[in-house]
């Protein structure tokens, strides 16, 4: 690796460690009482990561915070399929992903991810970019909170250019989107990838900045809904819904398939899955119902900050 992509690589991989660092320090001061186990791993093809979770907190029911460093000789079929120029370059990927699946179901899933590739071959130049973004997953939402995320990410991106926001919320929006049940996964919120068009200095601040505004996008929304009542009914809906999350990562998600395909390690991979969930055949909510609501207002995109109104 060339000695400026390499000095590239290491100013993200020393920010991606400390927003990881960052990032479960204030999820366990959120949370009050679950710790981050820390879980080092090495892949045999090259690099390793930290993975950390928390398991059966006061808030979080599971809780992972993973950072990843792997490389190679040959870009996995998934990255190749999407962009075919790579076939035949070595590699190295970095990021941090998490994903929150908290107890009580009026607080929303939520799941972000930051990350960078740079794919290398002799006699050519480097290709890089950049990656991520945020989006939330509400059983009953709360439009305030759903403004209030929106209005976060609009606030990270929108310094970078006035389009970044709008476009950035879209393909959020058709990324997120299960096609065969024909419903987002949630409320969206912010999807980028292949970002290098402004230069590597500005992408990777634009990189940073969704990286740092995750906390304050979704702490508030933990204060307010942690301590609200529920009951069974609540919680058999919440586990129903989190198999739609099931169902988009093994199905669509790239960076599962990536991760997956590279040799990342395959336990950290699929953090992101529910510990709990639950099935059940051709369930349909009673009409009027806060359920009915997800559905009918929640689950397609929507200008939440009426901006083009």
């Amino acid at each position: 690796m060339a000695g400026s992509n390499s000095e590239k690589l290491h100013q993200v991989q020393q920010f991606l460690m400390a927003l990881q660092d960052t990032v479960c320090q204030a999820l366990q001061q959120a949370d009050g009482k679950g710790q981050f186990i820390e879980d080092a791993w090495q892949r045999p093809e090259g690099g390793g990561g930290r993975s950390r979770v928390l398991t059966n907190g006061t808030v979080f029911e599971q809780a992972g915070v993973n950072y990843s460093h792997v490389f190679g000789a040959q870009m996995p079929a998934s990255a190749t399929a999407h962009r075919p120029e790579l076939a035949g370059r070595s590699f190295h990927a970095c990021g941090v992903s998490l994903v929150l699946h908290p107890h009580n179901p009026h607080l929303p899933t939520t799941h972000a991810n930051v990350r960078f590739f740079i794919a290398e071959k002799d006699g050519e130049a480097p290709v890089w970019w950049f990656g991520g973004g945020f989006d939330l997953t509400p059983y009953y939402p709360y439009e305030e909170d759903v403004v209030h995320w929106h209005h976060t990410a609009k606030s990270a991106v929108e310094p970078f250019g006035d389009d970044y926001y709008p476009n950035y919320k879209k393909w959020c929006d058709e990324y997120f989107y299960l096609k065969h049940r024909n419903e987002t996964r949630g409320v969206g919120g912010l999807f980028f990838d292949d970002l290098n068009e402004l230069g590597f200095e500005q992408s990777f601040s634009l990189m940073r900045a969704v990286g740092e505004a995750f906390l304050p996008a979704y702490l508030p929304l933990v204060e307010r809904r942690k301590n609200i009542a529920y009951g069974d009914h609540e919680r058999q809906f919440q586990l129903y819904r989190r198999g739609r999350y099931v169902e988009f990562n093994l199905v669509y998600d790239r960076g599962t398939l990536f991760g997956l395909q590279s040799g990342g390690r395959t336990e950290s991979i699929l953090m992101s899955m529910p510990p709990l969930v639950r099935w059940q055949y051709g369930y349909q909510p009673e009409p009027g119902s806060a359920e009915a609501l997800l559905y009918k207002r929640y689950l397609k995109p929507q200008d939440w900050l009426g901006i083009n109104n």
